[in-house]
């Protein structure tokens, strides 16, 4: 069984996976300093929450976009589980090409993203991955990574505009019940969902009129707000609310296959 861990900005995706599918994940707030001992004790607990026993976690894979719990959170890993854990980022050498002028740069979320999106569903691809920050990423389906689109995310939009205006309250993110709002906080969430369905359906559309192969690609959401999104997105062809996971699991195992040099 393998841990996987996906750091984003505001929260950390931990799962296990066990011949490719998921069998339980958590989410817990990145913001929360935490020494490798305490990172140990939180999996821990995690594991002893599902029943599942340490010693069935063999391998472990970390993709993360916060440098400063990358080590501490490895080390955890290594003193909860007594394994190593793989470092998923631009320099691993996967089976995906980086056609961008800066690929040092590319974040190890839309790394593995692509990579799960392609070796996956064996198509062209445009991953948007609604989390902190909304990502459109472009992966053909024989693996090449051409770029991209990073916008605003929709928590992230709705954070802005609460804090910044004295008289609009904070708002709980729920699918609204129609676009036009009766009370403030129903306007609120129209503003920010169809604001964001209707962001998506013209960026994708953009992206689609400058896809360089001519084939259609696949539109796969995932992230936390995906599931919520897709019933007011038809351009959302297809959610994998752990896209990000499974990617890891596959580069891991890709990785781990590897011969050493």
């Amino acid at each position: 069984m393998l841990l996987v861990c996906d750091v984003g900005n505001t929260e950390t995706t931990i799962g296990l996976a066990e011949s490719d599918e998921i069998v339980a994940h958590w989410r817990v707030i990145t913001s929360v300093p935490r020494t490798p001992h305490e990172f140990a004790l939180l999996l821990r607990a995690l594991l002893d929450l599902e029943g599942t026993a340490l010693a069935r976690v063999t391998g472990a894979a970390i993709g993360s976009v916060v440098p400063s719990v990358t080590a501490p959170l490895a080390e955890g890993v290594e003193i909860a589980f007594g394994v190593q854990a793989v470092i998923v980022d631009a320099r691993s050498p996967l089976p995906i090409t980086l056609d961008v002028d800066e690929p040092m740069t590319v974040g190890a979320d839309r790394i593995i993203n692509t990579l799960a999106a392609s070796r996956r569903y064996h198509r062209d691809c445009i991953v948007v991955d609604l989390g902190t920050a909304t990502t459109y990423d472009c992966i053909t389906q024989d693996g090449v990574f051409f770029g991209g689109v990073i916008a605003p995310g929709v928590l992230t939009s709705l954070d802005t505009l609460t804090r910044r205006t004295s008289k609009l309250p904070a708002t709980e993110l729920l699918a609204p019940q129609a676009v036009i709002g009766r009370r403030t906080e129903e306007c609120i969430r129209s503003g920010v969902v169809f604001g964001a369905v209707d962001a998506i359906t013209g960026i994708v559309s953009r992206i689609r009129g400058e896809w360089p192969t001519g084939r259609d690609p696949l539109v796969i959401g995932t992230g936390g707000l995906a599931s919520m999104l897709a019933p007011f997105c038809p351009t959302l062809e297809l959610v994998d609310a752990d896209l990000t996971l499974r990617g890891l699991s596959l580069a891991h195992q890709l990785l781990s296959d590897r011969p050493a040099n």
